[in-house]
């Protein structure tokens, strides 16, 4: 399931040694799994600190706990110390982290969620701008909803048309159009103001 070479073994140990608590482990978990924005969190536990549902993974001279809702996105994750001439670094690598494109036999909310999270929020985010699915319809409207800086950004028409809908018609078979459902007006840090737009 995971894989955990000598190397962080022991820097594993080196470092539970030097903070000599007693059943001191670490805790492996993910943050923010099946999305653009996943990431690992590993820390020191005590057994108090456990919830009692963690999946334990025995190492020599120490447990490493696994968080149970991150199982399925930790599933195949190497872990590995990498000595260097600077002092040394942990690599960890979690193949599954962002989720797995859905399959062709996927609920059409299900793949347009996909593209959202994993292709569109990503370039938003370079303009301190998200979207949110608010719904799919039997018809395959898409009704999003902009956060962030494409809340009253005075180029959302053009990013919803060019960008976003252009990208869903291409990428996700069922979907016949995109509709924005925010109140712009309402915006206020939006990335271009709309009167300057």
């Amino acid at each position: 399931m995971i894989n955990i070479s000598e190397s962080a073994q022991t820097h594993f140990r080196k470092l539970i040694e030097r903070e000599a608590l007693p059943g001191l482990g670490v805790r492996l978990s993910a943050v923010h799994p099946g999305t653009a924005r996943a990431d690992v969190r590993l820390e020191f536990a005590e057994p108090g600190d456990l919830q009692g549902d963690e999946w334990a993974v025995d190492c020599e001279g120490f447990t490493l706990w696994l968080d149970a809702g991150s199982v399925t996105y930790l599933d195949g994750a190497d872990i590995d110390y990498e000595t260097r001439t600077t002092g040394g670094q942990l690599q960890i690598r979690a193949p599954k982290i962002k989720g797995e494109v859905p399959g062709d036999s996927a609920s059409l909310v299900e793949r347009v969620r996909w593209v959202v999270e994993n292709e569109i929020n990503p370039q938003l985010a370079q303009h301190r701008g998200h979207v949110a699915v608010q719904e799919v319809t039997s018809g395959g409207v898409v009704v999003l909803r902009f956060g962030g800086g494409c809340h009253g950004c005075g180029m959302a028409d053009v990013t919803l048309k060019q960008g976003i809908e252009k990208t869903l018609l291409e990428k996700v078979p069922g979907v016949t159009a995109v509709r924005d459902a925010t109140d712009h007006e309402t915006g206020d840090a939006p990335y271009i103001p709309r009167d300057a737009a």
